[in-house]
């Protein structure tokens, strides 16, 4: 007779599910890079568009993801704040997909730059 696994600590887990997509917040300062860069992360495929409605096809076409940016900080940084406002916007269209798991988002940043993030963040949110 098998016993029962035993229950995993706390800080491990185990999924089945797709790993999180890493986006490197450096190589997206341009809306151009960060199409290329989500392309690459997200494997999507060669006719992907390079525009926000092609990211939000594409999010609802492969389902539940979740994105981690890294250096978040520097996201969009080269753009219009207007920019960023629609990234969010798609991303939270993604994540409340009905029919989906959805889309989760986890923005890492140091220290130093969390505040001015977070006001970003604040002004770009709806």
């Amino acid at each position: 007779m098998a016993s029962a696994p035993r229950p995993l600590p706390a800080w491990l887990t185990i999924t089945t599910g797709r790993a999180p997509a890493v986006v490197d917040g450096r190589a997206c300062r341009t809306r151009a890079a960060f199409f290329a860069e989500v392309a690459r992360v997200l494997r999507l495929p060669g006719y992907f568009g390079h525009n926000w409605d092609a990211l939000t096809d594409s999010l609802r076409d492969i389902g539940n993801v979740h994105l981690v940016v890294e250096h978040a900080e520097d996201l969009l940084a080269a753009e219009p704040a207007e920019q960023f406002a629609t990234l969010l916007a798609v991303l939270a269209g993604a994540a409340g997909e009905a029919g989906t798991a959805g889309l989760t988002l986890t923005l890492c940043t140091d220290p130093a730059n969390e505040a001015p993030l977070r006001r970003r963040l604040t002004d770009a949110l709806p």
